[in-house]
């Protein structure tokens, strides 16, 4: 069996520098408006795996979500991404990540500055998730955070990440949690 490459050391790799991309925003967006419904899970997790390497760079290095955005977006990118949800969440996470480390700091066991950029990361992006798109089910924002944790973070990441968020989504969307904790029982 392959020794697996360290999540960290796959991210670094997905966001090495090379040729900026030819891509413009027109066409990514038209690209992004082709997809029917039944792609939409795969392209949107694909947007949301995308936008973890956005982020974990912006953590890593700085710069504003627009350039990266254009240089994450290649041709290959474009057939598997939503690429409007993908600028949005990226944008998005990067715009308000100040508010959104707020809604969780008191959540997570150490300082946000001393979390894996990682687990930091995905929180970031659940926490816009939860608190900016209702329309998606809390349970849809915090399992899509899980799977990115299970591919890319340390090996109980995503544990950590999961308690976190599903704290949060208790906090920020108390109506819908408790209506599908009631249908539980």
């Amino acid at each position: 069996m392959a020794a697996k490459v360290p999540s960290e050391a796959r991210l670094s790799a997905a966001l090495a520098p090379g040729p900026a991309p030819s891509v413009t925003r027109e066409e990514a967006a038209a690209a992004g408006r082709r997809r029917g419904r039944a792609g939409d899970r795969s392209v949107r997790r694909h947007a949301r795996a995308l936008a973890l390497q956005g982020l974990y760079g912006w953590l890593l290095a700085g710069g504003d979500a627009e350039t990266i955005g254009t240089q994450l977006l290649t041709a290959e990118h474009l057939a598997k991404v939503d690429v409007p949800f993908f600028r949005e969440i990226l944008g998005g996470t990067i715009g308000a990540a100040e508010e959104l480390r707020r809604e969780f700091a008191t959540l997570v066991d150490r300082p946000v500055a001393v979390l894996s950029p990682v687990e930091h990361a995905l929180l970031l992006m659940g926490a816009y998730e939860l608190k900016y798109r209702p329309e998606i089910p809390y349970r849809v924002a915090i399992n899509e955070a899980i799977e990115l944790a299970k591919s890319f973070g340390g090996t109980d990441g995503f544990r950590y990440v999961n308690g976190v968020l599903d704290k949060l989504a208790a906090r920020l969307r108390s109506a819908e949690t408790q209506a599908a904790n009631s249908n539980l029982a």
